[in-house]
């Protein structure tokens, strides 16, 4: 019984080793926007688009760097952008070299924040923002990541 239960763990820990984060998914209220304010304003790369006629949805991926991120836009049904509210998730959070910066490039592109820069010192300092459908990002600067 001890060696079924050792080959069982061993199976499972060697197929969880292979799983990774793909990617994360926002609805939008109109794709056509919310690819352009990704692509114009936070710089992603608009990998592809698609329709999925299946499910009556129109897609697209976009990465920056190594994240990957999918904008899906409903066919049928209008999409009622929700409210925010703390803690402010789910999000999406992209690391930066320099947090300063990035906020005073989300201001002159009138990018909406939430709140920040907030610290800890020696740790971290972050920001939270929105898209135009109320999807909430994070920019992070680690001092020392755990």
């Amino acid at each position: 019984m001890l060696k079924l239960l050792s080959q069982v763990y061993l199976f499972f820990t060697i197929n969880l080793l292979k799983m990774q984060i793909d990617h994360c998914g926002f609805q939008v209220k109109n794709l056509d926007s919310a690819i352009q304010f990704y692509t114009e304003k936070l710089l992603f790369k608009l990998d592809y688009r698609a329709i999925n006629e299946e499910e009556q949805e129109e897609y697209a991926f976009l990465s920056l760097g190594r994240a990957r991120l999918e904008l899906i836009q409903d066919l049928v049904n209008e999409y009622n952008i929700p409210s925010v509210k703390k803690p402010y998730c789910p999000h999406f959070c992209i690391e930066i070299d320099d947090l300063e910066k990035a906020v005073c490039d989300l201001k002159t592109k009138n990018i909406t924040i939430l709140k920040g820069s907030l610290k800890i010192d020696n740790e971290e300092t972050w920001v939270y923002f929105t898209d135009l459908d109320n999807n909430v990002l994070e920019y992070i600067q680690w001092f020392n990541k755990k």
